[in-house]
């Protein structure tokens, strides 16, 4: 039997990846793992020990190295470890992060105890700044820090769900199962009506995304979330700068080996309650009849969505490789993951690499860097949101196949054959990236550097897609087969170069830096279709033989932009005695995007800092370890997604006669706007950061007011004078308030149990402040936005000066009268618009004036609590959040929830209602079924309050201490989703909280997973 290639692509990748991975060991000269080998087969001398605190707890993981060599060990679960020596005259080198490095003569004839002292200079965690680092109790400004212990575990998507629910105010959220989705993320609140929502996120420096390096390459992420901290980085510092730290090489280390792998089995964690072929016959006998879908019972009983999904089982293999001398240190990360969808043909294949060369020269004086990050992604067709709903309303009672073996298609509208739609689309969609960064400084002395970075970007993108002959665009359409390709490119070019300088002097410390950035970037795209092809063999990969293209009926378009981004920056931080603390930067920042009167922009920030317990009135409180009271004010910017948008432009669109020929029509699309700039965030915080009981007992508090200037949005204009109907100018302005607090404990600690914990608290109001000025205005102070898609073709929400975007906008409902039609509130206003009097009628005979605000997608409560416990081997990590005020649009509730549709619907169509009084609007007491027409009323927007228990882990650590080549050996257990606690009816209350229409469940939405997921942690 021959060999089917197509389904060996994945293992040759694998091996093609794991040899070039052992290569990289052999190649590399020192410290590899083989570089001593033959010395240290001739050890004469093997030591034992344990490594304790002074509490006499163990250490695990603390580093042994043989003073001088390369040869080392780690403490395993247990702070055991084990090594061999040259003689008895060697000297171990003992580490770990928050304690003091110390050197030990080895004790040949016993156990070695050795106690590790806390180093106060260390245990001031450090976290990273802009352009730098900062300890922890320096810091004046609103800043989260998430080290790698405390992420997330399991079957992680991407970066952002490694610190869902770990950072106060910071709201990440997964509305969707889809394997090649990304989380949504939001901080403190919306900001912009039609600027980019997304914060900046770097990826060691350099912008990026969530899904740049793998998440098991992530040593820490931090979130700088107010303006003074994100001030530095100007025009991308509005939504929040998302820091993200690599894994790095070791110097003076031995080298490892480490792998982590684990295996996913993901379902979907709630499905909708459909009819299923009895449940429509019991309302056949009941006397139930239907038009469309089910008219009437065909015989079968197919479970629809059960023949277009699965249970997605997923795997993720991540290889990892450090070493380092004294003065080169090496990492190499190699990581392969593929993940099913819960759905057929929704795959996502992964190969990510990363390796980093660091090498230090002239007494570490000049440290130069090289990295390179590459992955390739492949996907199926992926998912169609047809596939879904067509699932999901056909009639159960219904075959897939005719006796002659194709699809059974029906005259209903919008209403295929989901199983036709799936089997009969080919597709695949591949994209690569490839980033190099160089960088190097130079340090002449103790308190200066220079360093220069470039970085250069790379993404390619293609797709390709046909629908077969027996796809429903041939067999209702005619299409005859249809076929289109995509690619895109992009291209990213970026130059650094900062100076630093600091300074002690008496009681103080200042640190300087100061920068340049420059940033351009390409890209381009190019499309076609066609279609009628004489077979289905060449698929999307012989376009022209469709004859459609002929007959002028094939589509074409192609698109280039680009943009140039250059900022000058600097930064001063002054800290007084470790009692009075100040930072204080500016960054001037031109872009190409905006007016040519506004190219260029300022963006200060400044912070201060009072550390009360460093006061002498408080030496007596020697529990108290920290009390640090800060305030900062920043000025950001947000960027705009369109280059162009501050030029005129004309575009070619039709063709008229003229002298015997086709001429193209040139028609202006679009105004000039010199004046056009970035939108400004003026935003005040003011927190308290405290620790208590050496550690034990530490959080922090934070308010903050942010006030958007020269929003953006689009303003109707007369023409002539303008040449175009709208213009997109600065004239909105918005302001969110909230609160954030943090507290996290360590209520148990000793030698076999230890229990971390954490609890994060956030609340935001947000409210539009004006949305007219002077020169561009609206007719009204409010719009609508959001639409429900036919049949009932209607806005969905407000956004109104005085009320918080978000806002849902529709009919109140009360009930139903007795022949099953929904009854409404409707409103009398007066020449104002005041509303004086609230009267009930029918929902068919209200208008738009009756409208009026039924809730608010965004949640105004978020808390999450994290649990981290340790007894002996055993660790349990249990991960748990919540949001709360906040409403649902349940779309299949408002479309399937009715019997009176032409398509299959929720058993919850045939629910009662209380028939109401239509002078009272009361309950008679009565009750009744849905007999009107599909609506948008308040009957559908429902409280989407949730708590979720949302990741338990469960693993075990083994004692590796007589294990010769195994240092550490690691099992676990997952569950992500585990369980949801809320009235809300639909899926998922888990929903999209960006943009102007939060709160909606389509209902056309990948379902949320439940995923099980067991792995192993070993390193060598």
């Amino acid at each position: 039997m021959r060999a089917n290639s197509k389904n060996n692509k994945p293992e040759l990748k694998c091996y093609v990846c794991f040899i070039s991975f052992l290569l990289l060991f052999f190649i590399y000269p020192e410290g590899s793992l083989f570089a001593n080998r033959n010395e240290y087969l001739q050890a004469s001398v093997k030591i034992g020990g344990i490594i304790v605190d002074e509490a006499g707890i163990p250490i695990i993981g603390a580093n042994i190295i043989e003073k001088g060599t390369v040869n080392g060990t780690v403490t395993d679960a247990e702070g055991n470890f084990s090594l061999d020596v040259k003689d008895s005259n060697a000297v171990l080198v003992v580490s770990y992060i928050g304690y003091k490095t110390a050197e030990y003569p080895i004790e040949q004839d016993r156990l070695m105890t050795i106690t590790l002292i806390e180093d106060l200079k260390i245990m001031e965690e450090v976290v990273v700044i802009g352009y730098g680092t900062q300890k922890r109790v320096d810091v004046t400004s609103s800043v989260a820090s998430v080290k790698s212990e405390m992420f997330n575990k399991g079957a992680i998507l991407d970066a952002g769900q490694l610190v869902q629910g770990k950072v106060a105010g910071l709201q990440i959220s997964l509305p969707t199962g889809d394997p090649s989705a990304s989380t949504s993320v939001m901080l403190r609140g919306n900001s912009t009506l039609m600027g980019l929502t997304s914060p900046l996120i770097l990826v060691d420096g350099v912008p990026g995304s969530f899904a740049t390096v793998a998440p098991e390459d992530i040593e820490s992420i931090d979130v700088l979330k107010d303006g003074s901290a994100t001030a530095i980085y100007g025009t991308r510092g509005t939504n929040g700068v998302i820091i993200i730290t690599t894994k790095g090489g070791r110097r003076d280390a031995p080298a490892t080996i480490e792998y982590n792998g684990y295996v996913s089995i993901s379902q979907q964690a709630r499905v909708a309650d459909f009819m299923n072929a009895s449940e429509l016959r019991a309302r056949f006998q009941e006397g139930y009849g239907f038009s469309g879908a089910n008219d009437q019972d065909y015989g079968h009983n197919t479970d629809w969505l059960k023949e277009v999904s699965r249970t997605g089982i997923s795997n993720v293999h991540n290889l990892t490789y450090r070493g380092g001398s004294s003065q080169t240190s090496i990492i190499a990360n190699l990581t392969y993951d593929k993940k099913e969808g819960t759905f057929k043909k929704s795959d996502s294949e992964n190969i990510r690499g990363r390796l980093e060369f660091a090498h230090r020269m002239f007494d570490d004086k000049l440290i130069s860097n090289i990295s390179l990050i590459a992955n390739e992604q492949s996907t199926g067709p992926g998912f169609n949101t047809n596939v879904y709903r067509y699932a999901c309303i056909q009639n159960p009672t219904q075959g897939i196949y005719n006796e002659d073996g194709s699809y059974v298609e029906r005259p209903v509208y919008f209403y295929d054959n989901p199983v036709s739609l799936l089997n009969e689309t080919i597709g695949m969609t591949r994209s690569r990236n490839i980033r190099f960064t160089g960088s190097m400084e130079f340090r002449p002395v103790d308190n200066f550097a220079v360093k220069g970075m470039i970085t250069r970007k790379g993404q390619s993108y293609l797709n390709g897609y046909y629908y077969t002959k027996q796809h429903p665009t041939t067999t209702e359409g005619g299409y005859n087969g249809y076929a289109s390709r995509y690619t895109s490119d992009y291209i990213n070019n970026l130059a650094e170069i900062t100076v630093e300088w600091s300074h002690t002097f008496n009681k103080q410390r200042i640190n300087a830096i100061g920068g340049y950035n420059y940033e351009d970037s390409s890209s381009e795209n190019f499309s076609v279709s066609n279609r009628d092809f004489p077979t289905d063999s060449y698929t999307y990969n012989k376009l022209e033989s469709g004859l459609a293209l002929s007959r002028g009926e094939a589509s074409m378009s192609s698109y280039r932009r680009t943009e140039k981004l250059i900022g000058l920056f600097a930064r001063v931080t002054y800290n007084y005695d470790d009692r009075y603390l100040l930072m204080a930067s500016v960054r001037r920042e031109g872009s190409s995007k905006f007016g040519a009167d506004h190219k260029w922009g300022n963006f200060p920030g400044i912070s201060a800092g009072w550390r009360i317990n460093q006061e002498s009135f408080m030496k007596n409180y020697d529990w108290l370890e920290n009390l640090k009271l800060r305030a900062g004010f920043g000025i950001t910017g947000i960027n705009i997604s369109s280059p162009y948008v501050s030029l005129a432009s004309l575009n070619y669109d039709g063709y008229f006669m003229y002298g015997g020929e086709w001429i193209n029509t040139l028609i202006p699309v679009r105004n000039p706007n010199p004046d056009l700039r970035w939108e400004k965030k003026y935003e005040y915080n003011v927190g308290l950061d405290f620790d208590v009981f050496q550690g034990r007992l530490g959080g922090a508090f934070d308010w903050y007011l942010r006030q958007t200037k020269d929003a953006l949005w689009d303003y109707s204009v007369p023409v002539p004078p303008y040449q175009y109907g709208t213009i997109t100018a600065n004239v909105g302005q918005i302001e969110n308030t909230g609160f954030e607090a943090l507290i996290r404990a360590i209520p148990v600690q000793s030698r076999d149990f230890e229990w971390n914990t954490s609890v994060t608290y956030s609340i935001n109001k947000n409210k539009l402040i004006s949305i007219s000025n002077d020169q561009f205005s609206m007719s009204t102070d409010w719009f609508t936005t959001g639409h429900t898609g036919e049949p009932i073709q209607t806005t969905t929400h407000r956004v109104k000066v005085g009320d918080p975007i978000g806002n849902f906008f529709g009919l109140k409902s009360v009930g139903l009268n007795e022949d099953g039609l929904w009854v409404v509130e409707r409103l009398k206003k007066n020449d104002a618009g005041e509303v004086i009097e609230r009267y009930y009628d029918l929902a068919k005979d209200a208008t738009d004036e009756d409208r009026q605000v039924l809730g608010n997608g965004v949640p105004k409560h978020n808390l999450n609590w994290s649990n981290q416990l340790r007894y002996k081997n055993i660790d349990v990590s249990i991960g748990m959040r919540g949001a709360f005020g906040f409403q649902i649009l349940n779309y299949q509730k408002m479309y399937y929830g009715n019997p009176t549709i032409q398509y299959n619907v929720l058993n919850s169509a045939f629910d009662q209602y209380d028939v109401v009084d239509l002078t009272t609007g009361k309950p008679t007491g009565k009750k009744a079924t849905i007999n009107d027409s599909q609506r948008y009323i308040s009957e559908f927007v429902e409280n989407g309050d949730y708590w979720k228990i949302d990741n338990v882990t469960v693993g075990y650590t083994f004692n590796m201490t007589n294990v010769k080549y195994i240092r550490n050996l690691r099992l676990y257990m997952s569950c992500l989703n585990l369980a949801t606690i809320t009235g809300y009816t639909g899926i998922d209350p888990e929903v999209q909280i960006t943009g102007l229409e939060a709160g909606t469940d389509s209902r056309d939405k990948y379902p949320t997973n439940r995923s099980y997921t067991f792995g192993i942690n070993i390193t060598f």
